[in-house]
């Protein structure tokens, strides 16, 4: 049996296929995760609405912190849904798995842990070294 290199990336096309599984899987996750978390962000509002006959500061200081974590809770799932959408569209350039950086290829072990990862470990702490 033939396995050829898919897009010169040193992966069969097996390999590729399983990848993808695997990202889009965790793209869904994330998807039906967001949607869970508008629903509770409305159901929230809802009950905020409703429940305001008698609040205090302190009552009303509790219900911002709860739309804050709400809100920021969002983000946090778009962000790391878009990570996942990106590393998707790499792997169909056939960019998925090397630096944006330097081009090296990532870790397997370090893509097991993080598959939207888009650099290499060296590139990643020059980064975050510089914006120290």
């Amino acid at each position: 049996m033939l396995v050829h290199d898919t897009v010169g990336t040193g992966r069969s096309q097996a390999e590729t296929d399983q990848i993808r599984l695997s990202l889009q899987a965790r793209y869904d996750e994330l998807s039906a995760e967001y949607e869970h978390a508008v629903m509770q962000s409305h159901v929230l509002r809802l009950v905020e609405v409703g429940d305001t006959a008698g609040d205090d500061q302190a009552d009303s200081g509790t219900k911002t912190a709860e739309r804050d974590t709400a809100q920021s809770l969002l983000r946090t799932i778009l962000e790391r849904r878009a990570q996942f959408e990106h590393a998707l569209a790499r792997l169909d350039e056939g960019t998925y798995g090397f630096c944006e950086g330097c081009s090296a290829p990532i870790p397997v072990e370090r893509l097991e842990i993080f598959p939207s990862a888009t650099s290499c470990v060296a590139c990643k702490q020059n980064r975050e070294r510089r914006a120290a």
